[in-house]
């Protein structure tokens, strides 16, 4: 067997558990919504992909997109599901989104999964998915 077709594998250490760390105070900061207090966890510039394939570079970005998309928003975050590699750790942050659509309608249950890359001790990536989209359709009688 070719030494190319061997996969490394890395273990979780104490640099896994702090990038879990680094993704919760990320997202605590990020619902509040505090985006310079977001800001201290990240490597400028973030590479932030959001709903949509909308790109990103700083938290203030997509705080003033949510901004638009809901009255407000948070997270009931479920789990974070952390994954070594080298040099950098992926992190998912798994849960639903509850909160007010732009009219006052309130809403909860919407599925979200957020992928971050930390490298350093700050997160260099970040991508976001969810159900809002989906849930937009149905509010206006699209079922498609």
């Amino acid at each position: 067997m070719s030494s190319a077709a061997v996969a490394r594998v890395v273990a979780p250490s104490g640099e896994t558990s702090a990038a879990a760390e680094i993704v919760e105070k990320f997202l605590v900061a990020s619902m509040v919504p505090d985006p310079e207090t977001a800001a201290r966890y990240i490597a400028e510039p973030l590479k932030l992909t959001f709903t949509g394939g909308r790109s990103f570079t700083h938290p203030r970005e997509s705080t003033a997109f949510n901004a638009k998309r809901y009255k407000w928003v948070k997270k009931a975050m479920e789990r974070s599901d952390v994954v070594p590699g080298v040099g950098e750790t992926i992190v998912y942050n798994i849960g639903t989104l509850y909160g007010e659509w732009p009219d006052g309608t309130t809403f909860e249950g919407n599925r979200y999964v957020d992928r971050f890359v930390v490298r350093g001790g700050k997160i260099v990536q970040m991508d976001v998915w969810n159900d809002s989209a989906e849930r937009i359709l149905t509010r206006n009688g699209i079922d498609a």
